[in-house]
């Protein structure tokens, strides 16, 4: 009989599991047995994905690493982290009083003073990237798009040269699909221009731009431009998102919606 292994701190406690278990799919019947437990395998990943440790040096007492990123891969094909995630977002905001899907988000920048989204460098697997001019940075950009209180709602990682206002519109537009009830949709000043025009015409979105005033003196943090801000300091508790280190940006996304889900799961277990 095999020993229970000792906690870490990145293991989902009992309330965290049960607020996400029944999202999870059960093996097929007459398949091949799973190599450890649904609850295991995603411990797993929260072990990589918060420590930042790469996949080979997954500790000897989960499951084998391969096994665990192909259960990242097949559960990401099946949409099952979109549907945890979209599942614990909704119960957050319930917990909070607020209503299960928002009618406002943000869509936002890391710095004000460095652009309009997070940009990374990326490890030296290849895969998609490029050289952001603006920030001089060779990498990735991640593109997010939040509540008011800075839940993740949708993410998109793209090469670095892709400008932050055709990201936008990428964002956007594959988050109605997601959220089909929002109306309002607040962004940084550096989004202004066509892009209101065509979140409109387009996404049926009120694209409204909070513009920074010409003299502040001192930090005063302005309504809708901070929020952001705070979100991507929270995903980056995660170590393994300080870079992007993944080969396709597609698991970048599943990484980062995993993480803001293991944030919400916290607070509401």
């Amino acid at each position: 009989m095999r020993r229970r292994r000792r906690a870490y701190p990145t293991d989902l406690t009992d309330d965290q599991w049960a607020a996400s278990a029944e999202l999870v799919p059960e093996a097929l019947p007459g398949g091949r047995p799973r190599p450890a437990s649904p609850r295991e395998l995603v411990n797993a990943i929260l072990s990589v994905l918060r420590g930042g440790q790469a996949w080979r040096l997954l500790p000897h007492d989960f499951p084998p690493w391969q096994k665990v990123y192909d259960y990242l891969r097949r559960w990401q094909a099946e949409g099952v982290w979109e549907r945890i995630h979209h599942a614990v977002l909704m119960a957050a905001r319930e917990q909070v009083g607020r209503e299960a899907s928002p009618t406002a988000a943000i869509i936002g920048d890391r710095r004000s003073a460095e652009g309009h989204s997070q940009s990374v460098r990326t490890g030296d697997k290849g895969g998609s990237r490029d050289y952001d001019a603006g920030k001089k940075i060779a990498g990735r950009k991640r593109h997010i798009l939040t509540d008011t209180d800075s839940r993740l709602l949708a993410v998109q990682v793209h090469a670095g040269s892709i400008q932050d206002r055709d990201g936008a519109k990428s964002l956007l537009r594959a988050s109605r699909g997601l959220w089909t009830v929002i109306e309002t949709v607040f962004a940084d000043g550096g989004y202004a221009g066509k892009l209101v025009d065509w979140a409109k015409q387009k996404a049926n979105l009120a694209l409204s731009i909070v513009q920074r005033p010409r003299a502040v003196p001192r930090f005063e943090p302005l309504p809708h431009r901070w929020v952001i801000e705070r979100t991507f300091g929270w995903l980056i508790k995660n170590r393994r998102l300080v870079r992007d280190f993944e080969r396709r940006t597609d698991v970048a996304e599943t990484l980062i919606r995993i993480a803001a889900t293991a944030t919400m799961l916290r607070r509401i277990a």
